[in-house]
């Protein structure tokens, strides 16, 4: 790489600089290879004509190289769409400059005052949007990101004098349910806690849209040993190339007026603006993670220990199939054309050969997961149809076998609840489970958060499946599922 020029605005000149539209809290690979290059797309195709201005949450370091190379970077694109494998390289050029209000405070509050800005993103992670209560009004800043963002509200709110155009669209997205409305919350918890103006809190309220969103786009980030042909290819020595797939989708739960103003439409971009996102979230939860649950389970104890090698295995990748469309998808609320089509989505990331995601990774505190994940399609399933869901059921009698920590003489590492881990140790004494045995694991509420007997059938039918896991092993009882001679 020594001899390629670095990345820069002076070493490659930009296009037009924007108004600076955008904050951005955070600066890691999703938000730049998921926000930025989704900003850069709308300033091309749908005349955004925004910059963005990207704000240090933490206190540790600055992003040097991203100073170095004036904002600019790479995103790379990699993997399966529409059953083709894909490769594209984008230069993002929408980040203008950065701000650190640990180093210079002033200029996070000067931020807060310009008037152009309308677009408020954040990804602190799961635990950026909490309440620390030790933070204080005139902390220089404060320690937790709605402590900071409330300071930059209210530094708004007085340099405008609490204009009802100077409100922003907040849009957080981080992975937790309802982030937007929990951050509303925190804010406002922070106005009474410094006791600013009631007027302060309406504002807030009133003027500033927080939504509630559903991301994702995996994003494996520096590309490692793919670097240097990369950059060979780009022409530019880019320490913040990043790489993620194909597949994006963000569902945001707002009024239709940030349509106007967000243009998504006049891109072909998988950004979604909805009344209620949580059709969508239940969509993603129970066929995406639901399968990525289900395969842990089946396919480790067949040897398996990847996603794509899953996906590649004739009899799983069928039985996959048929969970989703006979027993997920007809537990689901929105159109079947549109759960269909996510399916497939789904089903070309898996096969991504560019992403190497381990099962024992998606195993970690698989017993949540189930609950979360396998349950509510099992539940609506049997509501529906009034039988029990032969493939789900499977799921959850490999799941009680997983977690005796053993499969043919080897240890499985299991990571979860220290006392559902002592349960099962505790149970697991024998080969196989007795009826009593696994109707004792059933009514366990603080596994299942439920008695499971109470539904019909369903203790016998994974007894019976145990049985036949340990005698015949998976594989053979997954073909005669698939109905496989």
């Amino acid at each position: 790489m020594n001899d390629l020029p670095r990345l820069n605005r002076v070493k490659h000149p930009s296009q037009t600089s924007y108004p600076e539209r955008i904050v951005q809290f955070g600066g890691g690979n999703f938000l730049r290879a998921f926000l930025d290059w989704i900003v850069d797309i709308l300033n091309e195709q749908a005349e955004f004509a925004s910059s963005v201005v990207i704000v240090k949450v933490t206190p540790h370091e600055t992003y040097k190289e991203l100073d170095e190379q004036d904002g600019l970077f790479h995103v790379v694109t990699q993997g399966i769409q529409n059953s083709q494998y894909i490769t594209e390289t984008r230069l993002v050029t929408c980040v203008k400059r950065t701000v650190y209000p640990y180093l210079e405070y002033q200029a996070y509050i000067a931020l807060a005052q310009q008037p152009e800005i309308r677009f408020l993103f954040s990804n602190t992670t799961e635990s950026g949007i909490h309440y620390e209560p030790n933070d204080q009004a005139d902390d220089q800043p404060p320690d937790s990101f709605p402590a900071k963002l409330t300071q930059f509200l209210y530094a708004r709110y007085q340099h405008f004098d609490g204009a009802t155009d100077k409100g922003c669209f907040i849009i957080p997205t981080e992975l937790i349910e309802d982030n937007g409305t929990q951050l509303r919350e925190i804010i406002l918890s922070y106005a009474k806690a410094w006791q600013l103006p009631a007027e302060f809190a309406h504002w807030v309220s009133e003027h500033n849209i927080f939504c509630n969103t559903l991301v994702d786009r995996i994003v494996t980030g520096f590309p490692g040993e793919q670097a240097d042909a990369l950059q060979q290819q780009i022409g530019y020595e880019d320490r913040l190339l990043v790489v993620g797939e194909p597949y994006l989708s963000w569902v945001i739960e707002a009024p239709e007026s940030l349509r106007h103003e967000f243009p998504i439409d006049r891109t072909n971009l998988n950004i979604k603006i909805v009344a209620d996102v949580n059709p969508y979230r239940a969509t993603k939860v129970r066929i995406l993670n639901g399968l990525h649950t289900a395969m842990v389970m089946l396919g480790y104890l067949m040897g398996l220990r990847s996603v794509r090698e899953c996906i590649e295995h004739p009899d799983l990748a069928q039985f996959l199939q048929d969970t989703v469309h006979e027993e997920i998808i007809p537990s689901l609320d929105l159109p079947e054309s549109e759960l269909k089509e996510f399916t497939a989505t789904v089903f070309d990331r898996f096969r991504n050969p560019s992403i190497h995601h381990r099962l024992l990774a998606i195993a970690v505190n698989s017993s949540a997961k189930i609950r979360t994940r396998i349950m509510p399609s099992l539940h609506e399933f049997q509501q529906k149809q009034h039988r029990l869901p032969n493939h789900l059921v499977l799921v959850i009698a490999a799941f009680i076998r997983f977690y005796k920590g053993e499969w043919q003489g080897d240890s499985i590492p299991l990571q979860d609840d220290v006392r559902i881990i002592e349960d099962f140790k505790t149970v697991w004494q024998n080969e196989q489970l007795s009826e009593e045995q696994v109707t004792a694991i059933l009514s366990n509420s603080t596994l299942w958060g439920e008695n499971l007997n109470q539904m019909p059938d369903l203790s016998s039918q994974i007894y019976a499946y145990l049985n036949r896991i340990n005698t015949d092993g998976i594989l053979l009882l997954i073909r005669q599922i698939n109905g496989v001679n």
